[in-house]
């Protein structure tokens, strides 16, 4: 069975993305930061054989746009929902298969990090991505047939989403982690990452 990996994005546009970040540093800086991170992702994730790449976008009427940031790849619309059910629905909406979703928003990512968490999901149901600020930049699923509750009861944007995803596990569910990596939704997270942007 093929393996996916969901670039889970929000389409750039002005005054719209990155709220908490733009307060820091603008809605101009947050706006360029956007851009030059899914065209780098893009450049270090879309050419990679051992998985098959789709953009899952919000706002769906921004699909069109999204697939000339990369012809050829898939580019799927996220839907309507908080944060976990539009999560949720790019998860189960795949192929058969191991899959992996990753923000985009995390400086460090490149194909290592996800190619470790697809090894992950040899020997576990569930992988996360510690994010340092207590969230994740990163969930995939071993099987998406019968995947369990995941998001029902987390409070997003805050210290504890991580664990409360966890909470909400059946504990006969076996998870795995990688690699703890910083996302940037702040001014003080741009500051210091920043210097790492690059291919």
């Amino acid at each position: 069975m093929r393996r996916t990996l969901i670039l889970f994005v929000r389409a750039p546009q002005l005054g719209t993305g990155k709220r908490r970040l733009a307060r820091d540093i603008g809605d101009i800086a947050a706006l360029c930061f956007e851009r030059v991170m899914i065209a780098l992702l893009l450049r270090r994730l879309a050419k990679d054989r051992r998985w098959r790449l789709r953009i899952a976008v919000t706002p769906d009427r921004d699909c069109r746009r999204a697939r000339h940031w990369r012809p050829g790849l898939e580019t799927v619309g996220q839907g309507s929902g908080d944060l976990g059910v539009r999560m949720r629905r790019a998860l189960e909406t795949c192929p058969r298969g191991p899959v992996v979703l990753v923000g985009a928003d995390i400086p460090a990512l490149d194909a290592r990090h996800v190619a470790a968490a697809f090894r992950l999901l040899g020997s576990h149901e569930i992988v996360f991505g510690p994010a340092k600020d207590g969230g994740f930049w990163l969930v995939g699923a071993r099987h998406l047939r019968g995947l369990p509750p995941l998001f029902d009861q987390v409070g997003w944007s805050g210290p504890h989403a991580l664990a409360d995803t966890l909470a909400g596990l059946p504990r006969r569910i076996s998870v795995g982690y990688a690699e703890q990596l910083e996302d940037v939704d702040d001014g003080d997270a741009y500051r210091r990452l920043k210097p790492r942007r690059g291919p």
